[in-house]
């Protein structure tokens, strides 16, 4: 990956360049910024910047030199990764148990869709995460001297996945790093990372892609003008999301159509059928629970800011259009705030491990209250 494969973030590429080529690289950098931003592939452009034997007079790896070629092929021998995954029952769980799955999906994906990495594992019930045998392994591979090049880089992806005991593991090595060894995270949810951690690091916020810039990027992935105005303006500069829309994902269809089931049987007080809605969403497992409780957060935004006039604030496809236009009235000042508290409190509990047909049931049962203030 070089930076001249990223669309945009030029800020950030210069400040990348400049660590390097000072060759003052703090031992531990946070990339942080929403999902679809590009952070990890700038991590991961940055990486092969720092080990290219020949980088280019305009800031950029050559691509040709033994290192990037290394790079371009994913087993660079002083480059390290490190990402969520699967608990194994047999043995201990890292990431090099999955480096064949995660090569593919980095070649897939390289905007890293958390979605896609889901399917990969095969497992949607289950919620990956980076266990404390990842902790020790990367202490161990941290220890042997760098192989062919100055530094010794890990690429971890959503640093905000690890346990507590894996976060123990990794605080030591951020706390008395090895003179070669530089931890490149890119986090989609810095909050969530061990404070103790994040305090050590360097931050460098990744924005999300304005309307335009996104808009360029798919007209170069083949999306025709007028089709990539669109779907920028509904993915709010999130690259995967776009794409998503753009092949008319059957994974949204899906949270459109619970989440339309969910307003109508609430408004219409049918709670037999809001008892089944619960088994249905239920079924979608752990993870794709999650994802459809923020899907509904956004919904309801999106309502309320319906109430503005304004349909430049507004980024929805023609579907869900459509089914607001007659919809919006029933979220407004009253009601709005419980509705995304409620929304809030049943990401929560289904995150912590909460029975989640009980958990959609009461979440279901709330909004009828709620719907007809």
């Amino acid at each position: 990956m070089r930076f001249a494969d990223i669309p945009g973030h030029e800020d950030v590429k210069n400040r990348l360049r400049r660590m390097a080529d000072s060759r003052r690289i703090p031992h531990a950098i946070v990339l942080e910024g929403p999902d679809g931003c590009g952070k990890f592939a700038l991590a991961r452009a940055f990486a092969q910047y720092i080990h290219c034997q020949n980088r280019t007079p305009e800031g950029d790896s050559c691509g040709e030199c033994p290192s990037c070629r290394q790079h371009q092929s994913f087993n660079h021998i002083d480059t390290l990764y490190s990402f969520p995954v699967i608990k194994k029952k047999s043995k201990p769980t890292v990431s090099d148990d999955y480096m064949s799955e995660f090569v593919e999906f980095m070649q897939k994906s390289p905007f890293m869709d958390f979605e896609q990495w889901m399917e990969q594992l095969g497992n949607p019930s289950s919620q990956p995460a980076m266990f404390v045998e990842e902790g020790q392994e990367l202490s161990r591979k941290l220890g042997f001297m760098t192989r062919r090049s100055d530094y010794k880089i890990v690429l971890m992806w959503l640093p905000e996945r690890m346990r507590d005991d894996t976060a123990n593991k990794l605080l030591k090595l951020v706390e008395e790093p090895s003179g070669d060894a530089i931890i490149l995270m890119a986090s989609s949810n810095s909050r969530q990372i061990l404070p103790t951690i994040y305090s050590r690091t360097q931050r460098i916020p990744v924005l999300r892609y304005s309307d335009g810039e996104l808009a360029s990027a798919l007209m170069s992935d083949g999306y025709p003008p007028n089709v990539a105005a669109e779907l920028a303006r509904v993915a709010q500069g999130n690259v995967n999301e776009a794409h998503r829309l753009g092949g008319a994902s059957e994974e949204r269809k899906k949270r459109f159509e619970l989440f339309t089931r969910l307003m109508r049987a609430a408004y219409a007080r049918k709670v037999v059928e809001l008892r089944k809605w619960s088994l249905d969403v239920a079924q979608l497992g752990r993870e794709g629970s999650i994802q459809f409780v923020d899907y509904c957060s956004r919904l309801l935004r999106e309502s309320f800011l319906m109430h503005l006039g304004d349909g430049r604030l507004q980024s929805m496809d023609d579907a869900e259009q459509q089914f607001m236009a007659r919809f919006f009235p029933f979220i407004n000042e009253r009601n709005v705030l419980d509705f995304c508290t409620l929304m809030d409190e049943a990401r929560r509990d289904v995150a912590a491990n909460g029975n989640a047909k009980m958990v959609f049931f009461d979440l279901a049962v709330r909004s009828i209250i709620l719907i007809r203030r």
